[in-house]
């Protein structure tokens, strides 16, 4: 064999080597939302590794583990054909003696079922280990009686330590409004569900969007809108934090407590008040920086084919609001000659929660969606861009941290990427990883 060919042979090794430790994949098979939550976290053990999950182009919901240190993937179908519907993404929650809580719903529900599904590990960490899933409707005569309507989707589960361990877990249920419910004996039995947030005449078409954020200790925060942006022409954009029995604006004064509730959107403390110039707003994710601050990811739409970026610090007394970068529109591959059904679908954003200075978001390039990385040094005034994935042949979208990173765990960044989306009951997806410097 000629030196040159052998050289050429060793550079072509060396650069699929190169490529396949820049860009990993966990599932070639697998989408997600981004509104139940966490979607994919750091676990407690000596490895520091991620569990995930998805919903798979045929409706399974799967949960899968990668091993950072050696590399090793495993993963675990807890619901075969739940159904085909991007929505149903499992959300998980370590406990206290190191097993794995998740949960999940259908969307909304419907003939075939309707409720929330759990599963909890039996050993630490293993997710070979899920128990049979179990399903439950978070509802009470009362409430249903007062809120008219029974839907569950999205599931948020949190745990705070200050609450003698108490699991708050938040969903979007009773009366098409935000709801939690609370346990006190890791997930076995479960309170009447509460609602949070509603509209001031009752309105049960109208659905507030929230994210949650929790430290584990004694807070959970939330951003949220007045709706759907499909339905609220000027969607705005608010946030509050849970403690102690309450909920609060960002300045501490109280809202109310858990007995007043639920309370309206414009309660709360406003971060982003829309108007017909600036647009209306969605919101992908919210961390608390080191001096316990809420740092805000969210989008704009001056028109719905133009996506704007936002990103927003509370500094104790106002919101340094700052454009990030002009998205482009939506990623749904709309069928020639249709409709787009779900304008608003940006490519997404994710804020590290150890660095909320850093940025991971879905953008379109060249008429692909490519995802970069965003650093800044001064609240968002400006920025430093650099490429993560770039000259991709297909789209690269909705981005994720996973929550509860420690200080040495190795930065991992997850997205979904699309053969095919053309509706979020219409999907050909995978989920890739990148081990990030």
């Amino acid at each position: 064999m000629s030196r040159t060919i052998l050289l050429l042979i060793t550079f072509i090794s060396l650069s699929a080597s190169l490529s396949a430790q820049t860009v990993s994949t966990l599932t070639d098979d697998g989408a997600w939302c981004w509104f139940s939550d966490p979607r994919a976290i750091y676990t407690r053990d000596k490895n520091g590794s991620i569990i995930t999950g998805w919903v798979t182009k045929s409706g399974d919901i799967v949960a899968a583990s990668l091993d950072l240190k050696s590399g090793k993937t495993a993963k675990k179908t807890l619901y075969t054909k739940l159904e085909i519907d991007d929505h149903d993404n499992p959300a998980f929650l370590q406990l206290p003696d190191q097993r794995i809580l998740t949960q999940y719903t259908w969307h909304g529900g419907s003939k075939n079922g309707m409720g929330v599904i759990q599963n909890t590990t039996l050993q630490p960490v293993d997710i070979s280990t899920f128990s049979d899933s179990i399903v439950f409707k978070p509802q009470t005569p009362a409430l249903l009686e007062k809120f008219k309507r029974e839907t569950y989707t999205y599931a948020n589960p949190f745990i705070l330590s200050s609450e003698n361990n108490k699991i708050y877990s938040f969903g979007r249920w009773v009366g098409f409004k935000p709801n939690f419910i609370t346990s006190t004996d890791n997930g076995k039995t479960w309170s009447d569900p509460v609602v949070v947030i509603t509209s001031k005449a009752l309105n049960t078409n109208n659905r507030p969007y929230v994210k949650y954020y929790s430290d584990g200790k004694s807070k959970i925060h939330l951003i949220f809108t007045d709706g759907h942006p499909n339905a609220e022409p000027l969607n705005s954009v608010y946030y509050c934090f849970y403690e102690k029995g309450a909920f609060w604006r960002a300045d501490g004064s109280k809202i109310a407590t858990i007995d007043q509730l639920p309370f309206h959107p414009s309660d709360a403390s406003v971060v982003y008040k829309a108007t017909p110039e600036t647009g209306k707003a969605w919101i992908f994710d919210i961390v608390i920086d080191k001096k316990g601050r809420p740092v805000v990811a969210y989008t704009r739409y001056p028109t719905n084919e133009k996506h704007q970026y936002y990103y927003t610090v509370y500094d104790g007394k106002k919101w340094n609001d700052h454009h990030l970068i002009d998205s482009g529109k939506w990623f749904p591959q709309t069928p020639e000659g249709k409709k787009e059904r779900e304008e608003n679908y940006s490519g997404g954003l994710t804020i590290d929660p150890l660095d909320p200075a850093i940025v991971y978001f879905s953008h379109e390039i060249n008429n692909v969606f490519e995802i970069s990385k965003g650093k800044t040094k001064d609240l968002g005034k400006t920025w430093k861009i650099t490429p993560v994935t770039r000259n991709s042949k297909l789209d690269n979208v909705r981005p994720v941290i996973p929550r509860y990173k420690k200080k040495g765990d190795q930065n991992v960044l997850l997205w979904m990427e699309n053969r095919k989306y053309t509706h979020y009951t219409e999907y050909d997806s995978r989920i890739n990883y990148m081990l990030l410097d």
